[in-house]
């Protein structure tokens, strides 16, 4: 049985001066794991790492176990597999409409259970804000910004710790290191 790529996506590190890890020590962690092939993106909790045909399951717990041991730095960690990140990729229903793929994300969910509370937010009218979910994720087009997004500060409500966003291009990228074919960002 071959090995998994997978994409470990850590909330929240290294954003202002709070939960600083550096990604030298962060590949080291997942290195000590016994993880394989372990690669970082950009300074913000992006990893692709291969995981032993052996292991079973998600490790995403086990590898937040070890950042608190190791770093003291709690953070949520989501992962998916390379096919499920292609799969996020090959689904997304805004591109049509976003046209920025820095204010174009991706909210990951930390499990399918989330997605009923998504459901109603995603039904409501945002104006020129866009949102549209897939398998446990949320497309997200915030045209105005970020930070000023009344539907992103919504999803953040509704979700906490949950969800875990990324720009459009970081999704790109991370498929592009996984392996999976990118599409084009528009």
């Amino acid at each position: 049985m071959p090995s998994t790529i997978r994409i470990a996506l850590l909330r929240g590190i290294n954003v202002g001066t709070a939960k600083r890890v550096a990604m030298a020590d962060l590949r080291a962690l997942f290195e000590e794991l016994g993880y394989g092939d372990v690669r970082t993106l950009l300074n913000s909790g992006n990893v692709v790492f291969t995981a032993p045909a052996a292991a079973r399951g998600d490790p995403a717990a086990r590898i937040q176990k070890a950042l608190l041991a190791r770093t003291g730095v709690e953070a949520r960690v989501l992962t998916r597999t390379a096919a499920e990140l292609e799969g996020v990729v090959a689904k997304n229903p805004l591109l049509g409409v976003a046209s920025d793929p820095s204010r174009h994300l991706v909210a990951f969910l930390s499990s399918t259970l989330e997605e009923s509370k998504l459901k109603p937010l995603l039904a409501r009218d945002w104006g020129a804000e866009r949102g549209a979910g897939g398998p446990g994720v949320a497309y997200l087009w915030l045209p105005g910004g970020i930070l000023q997004s009344p539907l992103g500060r919504a999803l953040e409500r509704a979700m906490g710790d949950r969800v875990t966003s990324r720009n459009w291009a970081t999704v790109l990228k991370l498929a592009a290191l996984a392996g999976a074919p990118p599409r084009p960002a528009r």
